[in-house]
């Protein structure tokens, strides 16, 4: 990003910048600035103004809830080239994005520069400086599709690799996927759980494991696993590997804990499990035990959840173009798919963000970072204000 606006600068900006005009917006991007005049888009308790520019930055978006008591929320600052890849790299699928501990750094997964890692000796794991700098790069040959993504309170990197189908058959056949990876900060294997290439419903097995959570102290939640016809489990795990307890069944819903393409897992403060049950479309919640305590609906089919320290909850949907007719009796005409900035405490939506990310997270700062698949991309959405 540029630095911010200085004297000398001020003279080769147009007269009529509106007040509100981000100090540090690049240069180069002014006169995009102002030609701006986006639609504004209606969506349930949310109202979101769009604005879209050309070249590296994607779009300066205004945010806003029509709750007359929130204050109007932040405003985002789509950066598509954020982050440096080297030596010609281009991104795969972009399957995870979480902040580093120390909250100077950003992690990144992906397909190895496809869309699986298998037959590639490519690194799929990214360690980036907050300037999009690598700093790390590791992980070549281990994963057959990595999908989830984790980042523990002392550094260490989970993946989950998750292929199902025929993806699945393809992993066995050179003994990957079907497991949960724990790499140290350097890309050193510390722990895997699962069989490498053996699916199954038993407590020793997952199917296509779509995502992994560790616990403050250490306890381990997977989510197990892609696809409707997937386990549709949670599986409890010591911080040594040691099954606990599991919970959850295959079924559409509305009862509680029947999952279909459960596909997205985080903890808030509270410890509560809060579950993205992605073609149920809705969240679930739970107790660190399996214990069901609410559910929300009005988040669209949740691809992924992130709750930072403060329980800012960040929620992507990326499937309402590909759910079954039947969704759109579920959802209004104008709902719009995006990041959903939440109050993890009460669910209550508090900003929006239109992005086609499927998987998300945010730094210190509220800068939020998308990752998207099949638009194999990561976008930064620096918070202006």
């Amino acid at each position: 990003m540029t630095d911010g606006r200085t004297d000398d600068r001020t003279d080769d900006l147009p007269d009529d910048l509106p007040d509100d005009f981000p100090d540090d917006f690049p240069d180069d991007h002014v006169d995009d600035f102002m030609r701006i005049n986006p639609p504004t888009l209606f969506v349930p308790a949310l109202a979101a103004v769009v604005a879209v520019v050309a070249g590296a930055v994607l779009g300066l978006v205004t945010l806003m809830t029509n709750d007359p008591a929130a204050e109007a929320a932040a405003e985002y600052l789509a950066v598509s080239d954020w982050a440096r890849l080297r030596g010609g790299r281009t991104w795969g699928a972009v399957t995870g994005v979480f902040p580093d501990p120390d909250g100077r750094h950003m992690w990144v997964l992906d397909r190895c520069g496809a869309n699986s890692c298998i037959d590639s000796e490519l690194d799929p794991v990214f360690k980036f400086d907050l300037d999009g700098n690598i700093v790390a790069n590791f992980g070549g040959g281990l994963f057959a599709w990595p999908h989830g993504f984790f980042v523990d309170h002392e550094g260490n990197v989970w993946v989950t690799d998750g292929p199902t189908g025929a993806r699945a058959e393809a992993g066995a056949a050179v003994g990957k996927g079907q497991q949960v990876i724990k790499l140290s900060p350097e890309g050193e294997v510390l722990m895997t759980l699962g069989i490498a290439g053996v699916w199954g419903d038993g407590l020793d097995r997952f199917n296509g494991p779509s995502e992994v959570l560790v616990a403050p102290n250490g306890d381990i939640y997977v989510l197990d696993g892609h696809g409707e016809g997937g386990n549709n489990r949670v599986m409890k795990f010591t911080g040594d590997g040691k099954f606990v307890r599991t919970w959850g069944t295959s079924g559409p819903g509305p009862a509680s804990g029947e999952f279909s393409d459960a596909h997205a897992i985080a903890m808030d403060s509270q410890g509560r499990i809060i579950i993205g049950d992605r073609r149920n479309i809705r969240v679930q919640i739970f107790d660190g035990d399996g214990t069901f305590l609410d559910q929300w609906t009005h988040l669209g089919p949740p691809s992924s959840i992130y709750i930072d320290e403060d329980d800012v909850m960040y929620v992507t949907d990326t499937q309402t173009g590909a759910l079954p007719a039947w969704y759109s009796e579920r959802r209004p005409d104008d709902w719009v798919r995006g990041i959903r900035v939440a109050d993890a405490r009460t669910g209550r939506v508090t900003a929006f963000i239109e992005s086609s990310a499927e998987f998300v997270a945010a730094d210190r700062e509220g800068n939020v970072y998308g990752a998207e698949v099949p638009g194999q991309t990561l976008v930064k959405y620096q918070k202006i204000r």
